[in-house]
């Protein structure tokens, strides 16, 4: 498995399969979501719907994930994971800062949990690093200029 992180291109909008949104609980904790037939932890993410805008998927798996009611999201970043039988799959990264929390709607998250770093038993441990690193370094960056 090949990922690459690159400037967001709206040239490739239609191509993109996923939405990732590493989202930061009132400025303190990071969200992380275990899916009801797991016992490891993810960054919320999940599959753009046909005819979806990534935008709108990003919010609609932040809510269906988490439960945010109130947040801000942005997008950052696009990747592509080339798979070792040469398949590239397309997504976007987001940013969402979130201030309320409401209950967890009915999905296929069982629970979430509010950490200052990255769980270490994570679903996808080759990428979450990765991408989760990726925010965080962005985040220095602005608060820093």
């Amino acid at each position: 498995m090949k990922i690459k992180i690159f400037p967001i291109d709206t040239s490739l909008n239609q191509q993109l399969k996923y939405v990732i949104i590493a989202a930061r609980y009132q400025n303190k904790r990071w969200i992380f979501v275990q899916h009801k037939e797991r016992k490891t932890w993810e960054i919320p993410a999940g599959h753009i719907e046909a005819g979806e805008h990534p935008d709108q998927a990003a919010k609609r798996e932040l809510y269906e994930e988490t439960g945010a009611t109130c947040f801000t999201i942005s997008p950052l970043f696009d990747y592509s994971v080339k798979e070792k039988n040469g398949n590239i799959n397309y997504g976007r990264i987001y940013f969402a800062d979130i201030d309320q929390l409401g209950e967890l709607p009915e999905s296929e998250i069982g629970k979430i949990k509010l950490k200052k770093k990255l769980p270490t038993k994570l679903t996808y441990p080759k990428l979450q690093p990765i991408m989760f690193q990726y925010v965080v370094d962005w985040l220095n960056d602005s608060l820093s200029s």
